[in-house]
């Protein structure tokens, strides 16, 4: 969330940003947050005045009786102060926390840089990468193609878990942990460290990555416990620093993370049912820097980069978009998305986000790091590396061959051990 402090010097500013994403709801938001603050400092300034008062009134009182004056006023003034300061600092708690609930739904800044649009259809394309691919026949859906070979059981899993759930099978499989493990390997070779995180967080923790508002339709609640179950390692990665103080010379802190993501995907209903594009189970590397504010986006370009040179490395193709102010989340301050080319349905899908979130989680997080003797908050960015199941979607359609087999790309056969999926006896 926004940092109350920068609000108040920055007033205008902020009211400009919230105005360009076209929610009225912000800018009325914002509206009553500079309301409660200034209520909040008028209470503040009570309190303090009190606090001030109290500690005078003891010496009036004995400066008094050593007079010989009537003290009797000043001693009834000194025995309502404590009253008085109790419910001062009860509207004051009271205040802060729905200036607080307000913050978490108030948008970040976003950066010069992110282009002015209504919806998705409005992302700027700012890079292709590689050509798309020639068939001299007609290529399958991944669908049919995944369920013909025998590689994956969606009826199964629908048997027991419902739609959007599947069994993948066989060289499907192997060519599944053949991607997390490339990816694994590509991010340790640039100097990022391998974690694998809980897959569960508390409301607490989650609530300081993301906009529960928005989100939590989207995550499975472990009934009877505090508990969520993770939509993406970024969210366990970044949390882990909650409440912490950073030393300067630890940053930036440069993690790839590897979880299975849950994800209920509420409001998607219609949309990719069939087949493993859209689903609530996935595995996924993801990339994760905590940096200083003058870093940050250096680090943004750094991690766009990283997926884009991974997924030139597969041999797709794909274009990387620039994330518009109507289709980007309050969390972001600029995204990156890379979408890859599936020739049979004739469009680009997305297979990775990549955000810097200044200063935005470190705020709700409370993560901050030690500059000589002041404190100051960092910037948390993340990017995907890999997704599963969308990237084996982008390979099976992209690398079909007339005789049924789809090819597996050359930097993954050495994890296979085989060089074509499919058609296999």
């Amino acid at each position: 969330m926004l940092d109350i402090n920068y609000i108040r010097q920055n007033p205008e500013a902020v009211r400009q940003n919230i105005a360009k994403r076209k929610v009225p709801e912000y800018l009325t938001l914002f509206d009553t947050v500079l309301q409660l603050d200034e209520q909040w400092r008028s209470l503040k300034g009570k309190v303090d005045n009190a606090r001030a008062r109290r500690n005078k009134i003891s010496a009036e009182i004995n400066a008094a009786k050593k007079a010989g004056k009537d003290a009797t006023s000043l001693i009834k003034e000194a025995a309502d102060i404590p009253q008085i300061i109790a419910e001062a600092e009860k509207q004051l708690e009271e205040h802060q926390q729905k200036i607080r609930l307000c913050l978490l739904k108030i948008p970040n800044i976003m950066h010069e840089s992110v282009p002015y649009g209504k919806d998705d259809t409005e992302n700027v394309t700012v890079k292709l990468v590689g050509k798309k691919p020639t068939f001299n026949f007609t290529p399958q859906s991944h669908v049919d193609w995944i369920t013909q070979n025998n590689l994956a059981d969606l009826e199964r899993a629908a048997k027991i878990s419902g739609s959007r759930w599947y069994f993948i099978k066989g060289d499907l499989a192997v060519l599944e942990m053949a991607l997390v493990q490339y990816a694994m390997d590509f991010m340790r070779a640039k100097g990022y460290m391998p974690v694998i995180p809980p897959h569960m967080m508390s409301h607490k923790a989650y609530e300081g990555v993301t906009s529960l508002g928005d989100f939590e339709e989207s995550l499975y609640k472990i009934e009877g416990d505090d508990l969520h179950c993770i939509a993406t390692s970024e969210h366990p990665l970044t949390a882990q620093f909650m409440d912490d103080v950073l030393e300067e010379k630890q940053l930036p802190i440069k993690l790839v993370g590897y979880s299975p993501c849950y994800r209920k995907e509420a409001g998607a209903h219609g949309k990719d049912q069939k087949g493993i594009f859209r689903v609530h189970q996935f595995n996924k590397v993801e990339q994760i820097i905590i940096s200083k504010p003058e870093e940050s986006w250096h680090y943004h370009e750094e991690l766009i980069a990283n997926a884009a040179e991974f997924f030139e490395s597969l041999g797709l193709h794909f274009r990387i978009i620039n994330i518009c102010t109507g289709d980007l989340g309050i969390v972001a301050a600029k995204k990156y998305d890379i979408e890859a080319w599936c020739p049979v349905q004739n469009t680009y899908r997305e297979v990775v986000s990549g955000s810097n979130c200044t200063s935005y989680q470190a705020v709700r997080l409370n993560i901050k790091y030690q500059h000589g003797s002041e404190k100051h908050w960092v910037h948390t960015l993340n990017c995907t590396c890999v997704a599963t199941t969308r990237t084996l979607v982008a390979i099976i359609e992209n690398f079909q061959n007339k005789d049924g087999t789809v090819t597996v790309p050359k930097v993954l056969q050495k994890y296979t051990g085989f060089k074509v999926l499919g058609g296999r006896k």
